[in-house]
């Protein structure tokens, strides 16, 4: 085996993102990550929301963390299924994590919905020194901005990979 290995070639990893070939899916996109059935019957989806093209484009830091408090706090006014609203470490998108079996198509109108409480928003949840850890760090027009580069882009959100 050549010193360099292909990803094909390497064995698979325990992150199921970590699995999947970035070079082939075309943000933006809404996908099923991650699906659990827990021991007691109890069934955990997570989604990613896949904003920006990786290893092309990404989202500022403050507008990560505007949306996350944002979607965070907002997509639980559309489902009690919500547990976790968190972004990438490279900035180009959050994974989205509910209880119970639900499909992309489910999450769809909940995110939209979201997204437009974000577009209507006219302060960001909880972005001061109180209840945050960088309040300062906030932009609400760049979330308002990817807010509406994704809304405008719905029609895409099922085509994971290019092609």
């Amino acid at each position: 085996m050549t010193e360099q290995t292909t990803h094909d070639e390497q064995s698979r990893m325990n992150v199921e993102s970590f699995n999947l070939d970035h070079r082939t899916v075309a943000a933006p996109y809404v996908r099923i990550a991650d699906r659990k059935v827990l021991p007691g019957g109890d069934v955990l989806t997570k989604f990613d929301l896949r904003f920006t093209q990786p290893n092309v484009d990404h989202l500022d830091s403050e507008t990560v963390h505007s949306l996350e408090h944002l979607m965070a706090e907002h997509m639980r006014d559309h489902t009690g299924d919500v547990i976790d609203v968190s972004p990438m470490g490279c900035r180009t998108g959050f994974y989205a994590l509910l209880s119970g079996d639900h499909t992309a198509e489910d999450l769809a109108p909940v995110l939209a919905a979201t997204l437009e409480d974000v577009l209507a928003a006219t302060e960001v949840p909880a972005a001061n020194e109180v209840q945050c850890g960088w309040g300062a760090h906030h932009t609400l027009e760049g979330a308002q901005r990817a807010a509406r580069a994704f809304l405008d882009r719905r029609a895409e959100w099922g085509t994971v990979t290019a092609g």
